[in-house]
Formats: C-alpha cells, structure tokens, sequence
C-alpha cells in the first residue's frame, strides 16, 4: 500500500514494556468469555497467522502523519461504525473504496493539499457499549459487542462470548486487505479515470454536476501537463492507503504485536493506525498502557468530559519522545458543546508545544434517538462541528488536521438531512447498520466539499 520508509530510532521509554504488559491494569469494555482455555488457545493459534500490515508501511503512514502536524497534508479517515463478517463481500468494500477515493479527489482539488487516506476497516470488527446487558422485555442477555465478540442476534447463544471470532476476524481483514490493495495494483485509483470511481446510484444526486465539472477540471489538468511533458505523468494510477479500527479487544491485538527483523521494539501488525476511545482512555487503565508500547502512529478520542490535565497526562505517557507523527487527538464533542469545550484543550496542549495531531471526529458526540426507535445523526449537525472545528483551530491559532467520520457507500438512510433533504420517515427505507448511523455516499461528498468551502473562507479571511 505505501512505499518504504527509513527506520526510526527506538524511544528507551519503551523498553519496560511487553505485549501482555496490561493484564496488569484495570481493563475496560472486555467480555467475559466463558472457556479460559479456549480464549489462550485462541490467542496462540492468532499469535502463529501471519500479520495484517507491514513494519514499512507504518512508518510511511506516520511520516505522512507527522507531515499533517505542519499543515502539509490533510487526513481523511472514515468507513463503517462496525464491519460485519457477512459484509466482508467485494461490491461493499469497492464501494467504500470508491467513496474514500471520491471524498479526497474533493479535497485535494480543493485544498491543494495531498489527502492521507486511513480506511475505517478490514478490522474494525469491536465496539464499546454503555452497558454490559441488553434487555428486550423480559429478557436480558449480553451487549452485541462486534462479530470480533459475539453475534448481533438477540439469542442467548449468539451473545455468548466466543474466542473463535478473532480468528474469523483475522481472515475477513486479510481478506478486505488484499482485494483493497488488488484494486489499487490494478488501477483503481487512477487519476485518469476517476470517472471508474461513481456509483450507479447516485445518478440522479443534487451534487452530481459539481463533482463531474470538478472531475472534468482533473481531467483536463492531468492531459495539459501530460501534453506540456511529452509523456504520461507517473505516479496516477497509484496512491496510499492506510487501515485503522479501535484497539477494544486487548487479546486480538496482544496477539498480532510482533517484533519485526531490523527494527527496535513492537508493532501492532493488525492495522497501521490503531486509536482507543473515550471509555479506554485511563490513563492507569490497560489499553493506554497497551498503546503506550506499540510503535504504530496512535490516536485517542476525545469527548467533552475531558480536561486538560488528562490530555497532557496522556501525552505523557503515549509520546514523552515528542516523536513527530506519533499521537492524534480525535476530539468529538457534538454540535452543542465544541465551543465551549473544546477550545481549553486546544490552548493547554498549544502552551505544552509538543507536537499532535488534531482530527475533527463529528459524528459520534451528534447521536440521537428519533421517535420512531431510530439512532441516527442529523447532518446539520455533523456538518456544523466540522465548520465550527475549523474556526475554533483558526482562532486559538491550532491547526485542524483531519476528519474522522463513519461512512458507507451503499444507498442507506441512517443519517437525516443532506443533499436530499432526508427525514425521520425515510430512516425506515433503508437502515442496515447494526450499531452506529453512517453517512451515505452524498452526504459524505458533501461533507468533503463543506470542508473545501469553510478552508477557503478561512483564507480568504486571512488573505
């Protein structure tokens, strides 16, 4: 996916450290699996599969992030709340390819910045829940925790805790992986044919025209240098692309850190970019201390009951080499609260002068319950943290790096409003998520071009 990169001295802070070395700390959202046995028998035949990821490509990702801690790129991360094991099929992961490819072809033309593309999947198989128990009625049976876990049916039986799961996860990612990484050997993300990039059913969408006049203005761009070079420009047909997914089930990741042949220390090889969310986020707690050991970029939620103190604290702790690339903040504060909250943690850490990344994640602190039984997001309210997120940055004098968002590029109706105006009835057309509402294909487009909008505002304004 990416090319090599140089390796990079091992911090000494690290050297106490060992991949099981948070079974010592207080462990949050883990099940409770009822066979000991089968779980360490589990774990060690993962321990034996080969990695998911490459030591090089890490390293490439996080000079690429290290390279957005300066303003010279823009991250991109998004994909689904949750992947299924039924979901791991080639038109859902080409179309969530497509939708990536589509959202940074936006915003590289519009920013005339190189885009870092970080997939949302091919491992992104756990999620966090509030409770441990669900209860229908009179009946209460274990939280659906992801296919990594247990199953989303409401039976005693498939919410049972199942060890065998991480090594179907396993195969699935690897699976996603490699016809990910065939697309773009092939050619799928060739600049001279983003038009390969559309889907069937977004014919007839209120965007359609601007983003084919945008995809015409690439093309013509790409032919006239092509025509002033005498040659085919190199280097069009291929680009990075990098997997992330939260680091929940501390067993499946313990087992895919390795040491790697010419390098210092351990790697997370499940996925180049791991992050832990706010329930994790304990500074004593196991999953820092797991993330505190891998030499992976990192990243870490943040919400709006975080102080500063705890963000320096984390800094501390997960990057005191000040290594750049190293950390992300992916604050998530809602609509209602980003500007009143988030602008002290943005001022602690600018007064601290260490390096991190900042990424707008606006989804999560923007759920809500309609009054028919669905969750969902209003897109009002996602587009609006991520505007409010980019005068918030340019006032405290921080930098906003990226977004972070979960997405799909199948015709779904989980999210309200956007380009076609979407309602709490239409929710009931065509809701497949089984955990967190995902923007469609037009609202994701739209968000990138809101971004585009608000920067050159934003300029324009300094200017």
């Amino acid at each position: 996916m990416s090319a090599a990169a140089p390796a990079i001295p091992f911090p000494a802070a690290f050297g106490d450290w060992r991949p099981d070395s948070w079974r010592a700390r207080p462990a949050m959202q883990l099940p409770t699996y009822p066979d000991a046995e089968a779980l360490d028998r589990a774990v060690e035949e993962l321990g034996q599969l080969p990695p998911l990821v490459t030591s090089w490509e890490i390293f490439a990702l996080k000079k690429q992030l290290a390279e957005a801690q300066e303003g010279k790129r823009f991250v991109l991360q998004g994909g689904d709340c949750a992947e299924s094991f039924s979901d791991c099929e080639s038109g859902l992961i080409s179309n969530r390819l497509k939708v990536l490819l589509q959202m940074s072809l936006v915003l590289v033309h519009g920013l005339q910045l190189p885009v870092v593309r970080v997939g949302r999947f091919a491992g992104q198989y756990a999620k966090p829940r509030s409770t441990d128990m669900e209860t229908r009625g009179e009946i209460t049976l274990p939280s659906y925790r992801g296919d990594l876990v247990n199953g989303p049916e409401f039976t005693a039986q498939a919410r049972i805790p199942d060890p065998q799961r991480m090594i179907r996860a396993h195969s699935r990612s690897a699976m996603t992986m490699n016809f990910v990484r065939a697309l773009i050997d092939g050619g799928f993300a060739d600049l001279h044919h983003p038009e390969y990039w559309n889907l069937s059913w977004v014919g007839y969408s209120p965007l359609a025209n601007e983003y084919q006049q945008m995809v015409a203005d690439i093309g013509g761009a790409v032919r006239f240098m092509e025509t002033l070079a005498g040659a085919e420009v190199h280097n069009l047909n291929r680009i990075d692309f990098y997997t992330s997914h939260e680091a929940l089930l501390l067993p499946y990741e313990q087992a895919l850190t390795r040491e790697v042949p010419r390098q210092h220390g351990w790697l997370n090889l499940s996925t180049h970019y791991p992050w832990i969310g706010m329930r994790t986020a304990a500074v004593d707690g196991a999953h820092v201390e797991y993330l505190r050991g891998v030499r992976n970029p990192i990243a870490v939620k943040v919400g709006p009951s975080v102080k500063p103190d705890q963000l320096l604290a984390l800094m501390d702790i997960l990057n005191p080499d000040d290594e750049p690339g190293r950390l992300t903040f992916i604050h998530r504060m809602g609509a209602a609260q980003i500007a009143e909250k988030l602008p002290p943690l943005l001022e602690a850490v600018k007064r601290d002068g260490r390096r991190v990344l900042w990424v707008c994640d606006a989804m999560h602190g923007n759920t809500e319950s309609t009054s028919n039984g669905f969750k969902t997001r209003r897109f009002d309210n996602v587009r609006g943290e991520v505007e409010q997120a980019f005068d918030i940055h340019a006032a405290v004098g921080t930098r906003l790096g990226g977004v972070h968002l979960e997405l799909t590029g199948e015709d779904v109706t989980e999210c309200t409003g956007g380009a076609r105006e979407l309602t709490d009835v239409d929710l009931e057309r065509a809701y497949r998520s089984t955990v967190d509402p995902r923007l469609n294909y037009e609202q994701s487009l739209e968000i990138a071009m809101s971004i585009v909008r608000k920067q050159r505002q934003l300029q324009a304004t300094v200017a």
